[in-house]
C-alpha cells in the first residue's frame, strides 16, 4: 500500500490536506510506525481508542477513530471504523490490476477449501490466502492490505456467527467467483435454523457481479437445488450425477486419497495427501475453480497434491508408536464423522476417539451430540473418551449403542492422566472438539510425557 493520508482520508469521506504516505495498517497500538494508519477498533476486550494518546506520540502517520480525540497527530473522523477498515480494504482491493478473487464460506470444510484452491491457483497466479483465522471483519481486510501489484489472485475465506457478517465481508471483497462447501449446523444458535445458515451464507452473492460463478456443493440437501438465473451456479458432488464437476473412483489408502475428476466429458487423476470423502470434496471444487480460470488439469492434479493439511486440521503424527490424529481446530456433526471415518480408516490396531464439546449448536446440542454418539457406536472403534458436559451425550448414546469402553471427563488433567495409562503401542487415537474447547493441550501434555 502507497497512500497518502490525503488519500485515505478521501476514501474514507473525510478531508485532510496531508502528503505524509501510508504504507501500512494496523489495529494494535504496539505496532505502529510513522508510515502507519492505525485503525482504532472497539472488540471485546479492548477499546484501541484508548490507545490513541500512546499511537500518536510514537509518531504514527494517521489515526481513524469514531471518538473525538485531541492528539497530535492526523486524525481521520468516521462513523465506525470497523467499517472504515472494510471501506478501505475494498477501495485498495480495486487499485490492483486484474486481480482474481476467489471468495469461499460454508459450514466446515473452508480452511482446507481455501488451501487446496490456492494451491491450484498458484500453478498459474501469483496466489495469496487468507492465513489462519483472519477470516472475518477484521482479518479479511488485513489480508488484503497484504497485497501489492505483484499478486495476480487472492483467496478469501470469509468466516460468520450471525446474520449481515458475510454481507459486509463480501461487499468489501468484491469476489469475482465464490465457494459454499456446504451448509451444515454450525453456530445455528444464532442463526435458528439451516435455512437460515443458507441464507446468511448466500449473502455471499450481494458483492459479486451479475454472471459471476458461485461453486456449490451439489450433494449437500440445501445447496443441491439451488438456482439464481442471474448467477452462474456450478455443482460439484459425489453421488449426484448432475453435478457439473463428480468425483469418481475414490480410493483411500493409508494417507493419501485418490480419485478421478470429471467434467464436461473430461477426466484427470488426482492425488491428495490426506484421507477422508470430505477432503475428496474440498479437492473437487478446487478443481473446479482451477478450470474456470483454465489452468491446465495437470497443473491442477499437481497443485492437489502439494497440498499439506495446516492448523491442528486433521494433521496426523506419529508419537512412539502411536498415531495422532490432531483435528481439533472445529467440530461439527458432519466434521466429527468426517474425523472418525478417518480415525477408522488408518487405524492398523486400536482406534481411540477423544471427543469434546461442539459450541454454538444452541437448542440442537442434545440432538447433535447424541446423532455423533449413535455414529461412534456404528463405527466399533475401540475405546471412546469424551470432555465436557454436552459432550456427556456423545458418550450416552455410545454405550447405549454397545460400545463397551466409554470414559467421560469435565476435567481435562483427569482426562489427560488417563489417556497417558491406557494408550499404548500400535493405537490411533483422533482429537476432535471446537476450538474453545482447546483439545490441543492435551495431546500436547502426553507429547511432552512421551518425550516427542
Amino acid at each position: 500500500m502507497n497512500l497518502t493520508v490525503t488519500q485515505v482520508a478521501k476514501v474514507l469521506g473525510n478531508d485532510i490536506a496531508s502528503e505524509k504516505l501510508i504504507n501500512r495498517v494496523s489495529i494494535d497500538s504496539r505496532d505502529v510506525d510513522e508510515n502507519t494508519l492505525f485503525f482504532a477498533i472497539k472488540g471485546d476486550r479492548f477499546d484501541g481508542h484508548d490507545f490513541i494518546e500512546d499511537v500518536a506520540k510514537k509518531g504514527v502517520g494517521a489515526i481513524v477513530s469514531h471518538k473525538k480525540v485531541e492528539v497530535d497527530a492526523p486524525v481521520i473522523y468516521v462513523d465506525n471504523t470497523k467499517q472504515a477498515l472494510l471501506d478501505l480494504a475494498s477501495f485498495y482491493r480495486h487499485s490492483i490490476d486484474n486481480l482474481i478473487v476467489i471468495g469461499l464460506t460454508g459450514s466446515v470444510g473452508k480452511t482446507t477449501t481455501k488451501e487446496m484452491t490456492a494451491c491450484v491457483m498458484a500453478q498459474k497466479y501469483k496466489t495469496l490466502k487468507t492465513e489462519g483465522n483472519f477470516n472475518n471483519e477484521i482479518g479479511m481486510p488485513r489480508t488484503i492490505f497484504r497485497l501489492d501489484e505483484s499478486y495476480q489472485c487472492a483467496v478469501l475465506e470469509m468466516g460468520m456467527d450471525g446474520f449481515g457478517q458475510i454481507s459486509d465481508l463480501t461487499n468489501s471483497a468484491r469476489p469475482d467467483c465464490a465457494i459454499i462447501t456446504n451448509i451444515g449446523v454450525s453456530h445455528i444458535e444464532n442463526l435458528g435454523s439451516r435455512d437460515g445458515i443458507l441464507k446468511a451464507k448466500l449473502e455471499m452473492l450481494e458483492g459479486m457481479k451479475k454472471g459471476s460463478t458461485l461453486f456449490v456443493n451439489g450433494d449437500n440437501d440445501k445447496l443441491s437445488t439451488l438456482q439464481n438465473a442471474d448467477y452462474n451456479i456450478v455443482k460439484f458432488g459425489i453421488e449426484n450425477k448432475n453435478c457439473e464437476f463428480l468425483a469418481e473412483e475414490i480410493v483411500e489408502k493409508d494417507y493419501s486419497t485418490d480419485f478421478v475428476a470429471v467434467w464436461n466429458g473430461n477426466r484427470q487423476k488426482v492425488t491428495i495427501p490426506t484421507v477422508g470423502i470430505h477432503n475428496v470434496y474440498d479437492a473437487l471444487v478446487a478443481f473446479a475453480v482451477g478450470i474456470e480460470y483454465n489452468i491446465a488439469p495437470d497443473l491442477i492434479a499437481k497443485g492437489l497434491c502439494d497440498y499439506t493439511p495446516s492448523g491442528m486440521r486433521q494433521r496426523v503424527k506419529d508419537a512412539k508408536g502411536i498415531t495422532v490424529i490432531e483435528d481439533c481446530y472445529n467440530a461439527s456433526p458432519d466434521s466429527q464423522k468426517a474425523g472418525l471415518n478417518t480415525l477408522c480408516k488408518i487405524a492398523r490396531m486400536r482406534k481411540i476417539a477423544v471427543l469434546g464439546d461442539m459450541l454454538e449448536l444452541g437448542d440442537y446440542t442434545e440432538t447433535a451430540h447424541r446423532m455423533v454418539g449413535d455414529y461412534v457406536a456404528e463405527c466399533e472403534i475401540d475405546a471412546l473418551f469424551t470432555l465436557g458436559e454436552s459432550s456427556k451425550f456423545i458418550a450416552d448414546s455410545a454405550k447405549n449403542g454397545g460400545l463397551q469402553s466409554v470414559f467421560s471427563f469435565t476435567d481435562k488433567t483427569q482426562l489427560t492422566d488417563e489417556l497417558k495409562k491406557y494408550l499404548q503401542k500400535g493405537d490411533t487415537v483422533l482429537f476432535k472438539a471446537s476450538r474453545g474447547m482447546k483439545l490441543e493441550e492435551i495431546f500436547e501434555e502426553l507429547y511432552k510425557h512421551w518425550d516427542v
